[in-house]
């Protein structure tokens, strides 16, 4: 099994910045790629950003120029920093890992956290 413990959420005005990391472990081999999902109330989770394992990376449209995400690989960590947070940045925000092995594809979650975007 794999765990991923996200952290760096909290409450931040608009215009600022928060920096949100994600450290797997466990069985972190045959790790395809790695992301941020964030679900606001009462709507379905989206992607956010996604980094694969060649360091190629996709974003959302609502996020690009203001959200970077980024991978230590000798940390098993991975990172999303949030610039010019606006308040419908506003969600809990997972990480997400996906395995590719043998043709299919297998997601694991972490346990989410908040991001709230203020005045």
């Amino acid at each position: 099994q794999m765990q991923l413990v996200e952290s760096g959420g909290g409450l931040v005005q608009p215009g600022g910045s928060l920096r949100l990391s994600c450290i797997a472990s466990g069985s972190i081999f045959s790790i395809n790629a790695m992301g941020w999902y964030r679900q606001a109330p009462g709507k379905q989770r989206d992607l956010v950003a996604a980094i694969t394992s060649g360091g190629s990376t996709n974003y959302a449209d609502s996020v690009k120029g203001r959200f970077t995400i980024s991978r230590d690989a000798a940390k098993n960590t991975v990172y999303l920093q949030m610039n010019s947070l606006k308040p419908e940045d506003t969600a809990v925000y997972y990480c997400n890992a996906r395995k590719r092995i043998k043709g299919t594809s297998y997601d694991y979650w972490g346990q989410g956290t908040q991001v709230t975007v203020s005045s």
